[in-house]
């Protein structure tokens, strides 16, 4: 079925069609009714106009007003010392009077809820990675001290029992070499009866 809408029921719903609160069917009917029709179509591009027009001039005066209002010496003294304020570097008066235009100045009120809102975003990072690396390091590091703990025990003795072993081996060396040397030249004597 094929609907063509009157100017009379476009001009009805041009504001809806505007907000984007007509159905898609009626829409598309709109959208027909205005490809074809110059007058509704000049109408609609008016009121659009001056709809987007209007909003953007509001938009932009409440935006001006709002920063000419609260931008002042005091503003820009607080961002001066903005960052000296989150880093605890100020002194006790300098402290209560950031604080007091932060109350009294939405501007700086909203620049100190960003910088707590990237520093807690900073600081989260920080610690998940931190906490990942962590995991991962200590456990290496433990390894690590495990095998060399291991590798020194096989590898190396404890320094009094290799010298008392070394001089255990001499003296056993010495006494071999005398019984040796007594037996070669005759001071001792080994007979053997049966």
């Amino acid at each position: 079925m094929h609907h063509d809408l009157t100017c009379n029921q476009v001009n009805a719903l041009i504001s809806f069609y505007l907000e984007d609160r007509l159905n898609d069917k009626l829409k598309e009917y709109v959208e027909r009714h205005l490809q074809q029709c110059p007058k509704c179509r000049k109408r609609y591009e008016e009121l659009y106009n001056m709809i987007n027009k209007k909003f953007k001039d509001i938009s932009e005066n409440e935006q001006n007003n709002e920063i000419e209002q609260f931008h002042t010496q005091q503003y820009l003294d607080f961002k001066k010392n903005l960052s000296a304020y989150i880093d605890n570097e100020l002194n006790d008066e300098e402290n209560i009077k950031i604080k007091k235009i932060t109350i009294s100045n939405p501007l700086a009120r909203q620049d100190l809820e960003k910088i707590y809102t990237y520093k807690k975003l900073v600081h989260n990072a920080f610690e998940k990675t931190r906490n990942d690396f962590k995991d991962d390091y200590a456990k290496s590091v433990m390894e690590n001290i495990t095998r060399q703990e291991l590798n020194k025990n096989k590898k190396e003795k404890d320094p009094f029992i290799a010298l008392i072993s070394a001089f255990t081996a001499t003296i056993i060396f010495l006494m071999l070499s005398l019984v040796w040397f007594s037996m070669e030249s005759g001071i001792i004597k080994f007979s053997f009866h049966f």
